[in-house]
């Protein structure tokens, strides 16, 4: 592939370390294409030049990187979700759970809004004023993340079943974090927004509004406490 449109990637040099930049910037100016208009495919193949046009159409924003190694790897930035291979290995029938989750941050645009907010990312997410605003962001994905579940074809209470299967093992790590609730709690409050499910799909739940919205903190609004 040499470029789309009037946009032309730059070559990849053989001898460099492998990366996934050029992925990455590539993927960067496709979607800074305009998406009403049909593009032009420039391509290379056995040594021809070819070009095809292409119509396109709505796709997920966000690439997916599957990250191999021994831990639970579960991020996102606002257009990529990386995923440990750890919970392909341990959790294969519930992998969709994490990744549904992370895939949310996306959507409701949490790393804009927590930069917005000044926030200090690492050891310090669980320190001072950040807490409450990740504790906010962390709780509004466990809620659309049951919505996007089900919008997939999956029952969306495989989300409860990871989630007590994983928080008793795993609790010592990332669910003890003051950035997160208690894990407890997270599967209450998935449990009321199941309930809540509209009965067809595609299920728009009201918390997508708050993607326009600043993040106020108020993580206690949102959480359902375990009884």
């Amino acid at each position: 592939m040499l470029g789309v449109g009037q946009r032309r990637f730059s070559p990849v040099d053989p001898e460099a370390k492998a990366s996934t930049a050029a992925l990455i910037n590539a993927t960067r100016q496709i979607m800074a294409l305009p998406a009403d208009r049909p593009q032009v495919l420039h391509m290379r193949r056995d040594g021809v030049d070819q070009e095809r046009i292409v119509i396109p159409a709505p796709a997920c924003r966000s690439r997916f990187e599957v990250v191999l190694g021994s831990d639970f790897v579960a991020q996102a930035d606002g257009e990529i979700v990386q995923i440990g291979s750890r919970f392909f290995a341990d959790y294969p029938e519930w992998v969709t759970v994490p990744i549904a989750h992370e895939l949310a941050h996306n959507i409701l645009r949490h790393r804009e809004r927590l930069e917005a907010k000044g926030v200090n990312y690492g050891l310090l997410s669980g320190v001072g004023r950040n807490v409450r605003y990740f504790r906010q962001t962390e709780i509004e994905a466990d809620i659309l993340s049951v919505s996007l579940l089900a919008n997939a074809g999956y029952d969306p209470k495989i989300a409860l079943l990871f989630w007590r299967a994983f928080g008793p093992v795993h609790g010592a790590g990332i669910l003890r974090s003051r950035s997160h609730p208690a894990w407890k709690d997270r599967v209450a409050t998935m449990e009321r927004a199941i309930a809540e499910l509209e009965p067809e799909s595609p299920r728009r739940p009201a918390i997508l509004t708050a993607r326009n919205r600043p993040l106020d903190g108020n993580w206690q609004a949102l959480l359902e406490k375990r009884r």
